[in-house]
């Protein structure tokens, strides 16, 4: 029998008991975005800058990365030179050439579409805030990406920080593909193999927490969460059924990030109707 078809199965007997989880506090309100953010579609928290959030537009925006504080309000502004912002829709932090530095990565990865034979996932080093309010990249790498099966839209991707690999999920599919790249990232085209079909919708954000342990993806209506059981691998995770968790979704949320010290997490949305996008927490109870 077809394993999609069983999951969907356990998950439609499983995941509604598994909503009333007392896990995490419904969203409560931290901030309203700037006028110049007017599209979140990507979040994750800083590294380097404790307590603070990267962020960027969707498409057709300026190709700018923003830290923002808990809050919602801008710090500083990233400017990457000569590139353009085709479909931003996530970014992430993970390792990169240099050990024991942190690098972002900024996923050109959205195609509504599905016209785009490559993504481009852009990746530079970490900055530290300062004085400056606005500072211009000039120094990063594109990151050529090939879907192994086909020409999709995107919009999730994570970098795991025990394997270090990076994850990316389908957005359009009845049943979501998941993606994965082994890390160091080195090939001059990376290909990212479909190692999962799971049935799921309309994913748009995902994140996994500082220390491995915890999952979060999300559609339109929903977050799904789980937990590791040792070292088991992202695909068998997400073969177990999710806990649901209470959510109060906005119309256009289209990012989700944990807050390092795992004490809860943050979803950002666009603004709708002239009305601000707000930056929403979840307290771990």
């Amino acid at each position: 029998m077809d394993k999609v078809f069983l999951f969907a199965l356990a998950f439609s007997l499983g995941c509604n008991s598994q909503a009333q989880e007392d896990l995490f506090t419904k969203g409560e309100a931290a901030g309203k975005v700037s006028g110049r953010l007017e599209e979140a579609s990507g979040l994750v928290a800083s590294v380097n800058n404790e307590g603070y959030y990267w962020t960027h537009n969707d498409s057709g925006h300026p190709p700018e990365v923003f830290l923002i504080d808990e809050h919602a309000q801008i710090k500083l502004v990233c400017k990457l030179k000569k590139i353009k912002n085709r479909d931003w829709e996530d970014i992430t932090v993970g390792p990169g050439p240099i050990e024991g530095k942190t690098y972002i990565y900024v996923g050109d990865i959205g195609d509504n579409n599905a016209k785009y034979p490559f993504k481009f996932i852009y990746r530079f080093e970490e900055p530290v805030i300062s004085d400056q309010k606005e500072i211009t990249i000039s120094d990063f790498e594109t990151l050529v990406v090939k879907l192994s099966d086909q020409v999709r839209d995107t919009e999730a991707l994570t970098i795991d920080p025990i394997s270090h690999n990076m994850f990316i999920f389908s957005k359009r599919e009845d049943s979501m593909r998941l993606y994965e790249i082994g890390y160091p990232f080195s090939s001059d085209t990376l290909v990212a193999n479909v190692i999962d079909k799971l049935p799921f919708h309309n994913i748009n954000a995902a994140d996994i927490s500082a220390d491995g342990r915890e999952v979060l993806i999300k559609d339109y209506n929903s977050i799904y969460y789980w937990k590791r059981e040792g070292d088991e691998s992202l695909a068998k995770l997400f073969e177990r059924k999710p806990i649901v968790l209470p959510y109060d979704n906005g119309p256009q949320d289209e990012a989700i990030a944990w807050k390092r010290d795992g004490s809860g997490f943050f979803v950002l949305g666009e603004t709708v109707k002239k009305k601000g996008g707000e930056l929403v927490l979840h307290k771990r109870k």
